[in-house]
């Protein structure tokens, strides 16, 4: 098992939060007073951030961020672009405006995006492969503009002449990008560009392989990429509470509902929504795809689809096999969204190694000082559990 320090975010439910999935019951209708409470939950609890979705189901990425800057103190956002929706240097001026007003507390998660239909919705109409093309040329731009560059660029996609931006974001040259995608293409954009790639939780194995490939692909662009972890937790006291909770979250659902799910997913060109459909097939009598990792998320839920599920040891180690073959950042979920913020923080935070607070300081203006990557504050609420 790898003891590196590790860095765990949560997730703010802006497209809504409840107790079951695929279900109007006991469903949570989503405004400021809720998020509020998750990310201040959040803060408090020494989650290093939160991951702000973007697309047509949730409320805008940018502007609930910028909402809870002043309710929050050391949280870090990482907030979901999605580059084709809007100009590289509009977006790079966001950017840095969040970036100073939070205190270096912006993080950017770029999503090219996979839903054909939702991005249609919103005037997009290019094929798979050519949503990253554009995003290597948009990224490109917004990187290079917020480094401080007067920028020319004539690509396919993207014009711009003249492009600067006048204040700068404090985390220089520019706030971390993070990037998701199990495709050739995307594993190439993530080599090319960002700091850190973030896979969905499929299991460790594959995991590992696509870790590799996104690792040779960025030495031979002369880089080094960190990697991350995307998942669901039903932490409980006990294994057996854990997956009773799991059999809950789906219990409302019926064949109908996950077949016209299925359907509607299938829909999409997305290489990682194939591969988290094909971890369940549908089927919601063989879930468990890897110890202890559960796929019934899938069944009605896009992206991410599988949780761990188990007592607060199992969970700590079951991540710290991810940790081994190269991740150190986890961005983490649970329904409701609330209440088991506290519950991971009560069960699983004592069995691991816990990135420190280090120089991550809120308010800090020398960019050398501010860590690019929203660390764990020790909380002294969670004390360490013993080394076994």
């Amino acid at each position: 098992m790898s003891d590196k320090k590790l860095n765990v975010f949560w997730f703010l439910p802006t497209h809504g939060d409840g107790r079951y999935l695929g279900s109007a019951k006991e469903a949570r209708v989503v405004d400021q007073a809720y998020l509020q409470q998750v990310a201040q939950a959040a803060d408090n609890l020494g989650y290093g951030g939160v991951l702000i979705p973007t697309g047509r189901f949730c409320e805008d990425s940018w502007i609930v961020a910028s909402s809870l800057i002043p309710v929050t103190k050391r949280l870090k956002f990482l907030v979901a672009l999605r580059p084709a929706t809007i100009s590289p240097t509009v977006a790079a001026r966001q950017a840095a405006t969040l970036d100073r007003l939070s205190g270096g507390r912006l993080l950017v998660n770029i999503v090219a995006g996979g839903d054909a239909d939702d991005l249609a919705g919103d005037g997009i109409f290019l094929g798979h492969d050519e949503r990253y093309d554009h995003a290597d040329e948009f990224i490109e731009v917004w990187k290079r503009v917020l480094s401080g560059e007067t920028v020319d660029f004539d690509g396919k996609h993207v014009q711009v002449k003249g492009a600067r931006q006048l204040f700068p974001p404090v985390q220089q040259p520019h706030p971390p990008l993070f990037f998701g995608g199990s495709s050739d293409r995307a594993h190439d954009t993530a080599a090319k560009h960002v700091e850190l790639y973030l896979s969905w939780g499929e299991p460790p194995d594959e995991v590992a392989r696509k870790f590799a490939d996104v690792k040779k692909r960025a030495e031979k662009e002369g880089r080094q990429v960190r990697f991350g972890v995307r998942l669901h937790v039903i932490p409980r006291e006990t294994e057996a509470e854990a997956w009773a909770a799991a059999d809950r979250l789906i219990s409302e659902l019926d064949d109908e509902t996950i077949a016209g799910a299925q359907q509607t997913l299938g829909r999409m060109d997305s290489e990682g929504q194939r591969r988290m459909r094909e971890l369940h097939g549908g089927r919601r009598d063989k879930l468990e795809v890897s110890p202890n990792l559960w796929a019934g998320v899938g069944l009605v839920r896009g992206g991410a689809g599988t949780a761990l599920v188990g007592d607060g040891k199992i969970i700590a180690e079951r991540l710290k096999e991810y940790a081994a073959i190269g991740a150190d950042t986890f961005v983490l979920s649970g329904y409701p969204h609330l209440e088991e913020a506290y519950r991971f923080a009560e069960l699983v935070f004592p069995h691991l190694p816990l990135a420190g607070s280090g120089d991550n300081v809120v308010g800090l203006r020398t960019p050398k000082l501010v860590s690019p990557f929203g660390e764990i504050v020790a909380h002294d609420r969670f004390p360490k559990a013993a080394q076994s």
